[in-house]
């Protein structure tokens, strides 16, 4: 798909991402496809730029140093509801991709994403039919995606977290302490 049949005449996207290598990396692969970019490494500088020129595309970083990615998501969808953007975060489970993508979101890449897979997103239609992953998700994996997202409709609540699994609060502390399993 060509980037001019996503959003007629437009080819402006807002990156906001607070590490700086990594924003800057990205920034020069996009220019180079063809967009004109944007950059902002927090979600006030984020929402700054929406309010002064709504961009066609964008892409969000999760979490950032004065608050949450999905804002500046929401801010977007406010101003200009035919944009699309898409959340990148090293911290991902599946809560907070279906929060970023009823807020309105295309889609939800973890980090590293590359330039390549950050485009295909971007670019991607709507009812185009998603390849299955070359590596799905463990079963220990899945188990943990369940738990945080109990965990996230309880309001990180641990007590009421652990009473709705039917699991022992220290077991569940004990997990939430982990890492995800790969």
């Amino acid at each position: 798909m060509a980037l001019k049949d996503a959003i007629p005449g437009e080819r402006t996207v807002l990156i906001v991402e607070d590490d700086r290598s990594f924003l800057q990396r990205l920034a020069k692969a996009l220019e180079s496809r063809g967009f004109v970019v944007n950059t902002a490494e927090s979600v006030a500088e984020g929402l700054l730029q929406v309010e002064q020129a709504a961009p066609a595309f964008a892409v969000v970083d999760m979490r950032l140093g004065d608050g949450n990615g999905l804002d500046v998501i929401s801010a977007l969808k406010t101003r200009r509801p035919e944009a699309r953007a898409i959340i990148l975060t090293g911290y991902g489970n599946i809560a907070t991709a279906v929060n970023a993508v009823k807020l309105g979101a295309v889609d939800y890449l973890a980090k590293p994403a590359d330039a390549d897979d950050v485009v295909a997103a971007l670019l991607a239609q709507d009812n185009s039919k998603i390849d299955p992953p070359e590596n799905p998700m463990s079963a220990d994996r899945v188990r943990w995606e369940h738990i945080q997202r109990i965990y996230e409709m309880c309001g990180r609540n641990v007590s009421e977290t652990a009473r709705r699994l039917n699991m022992h609060r220290r077991t569940l502390q004990r997990i939430l302490a982990k890492r995800a399993p790969k």
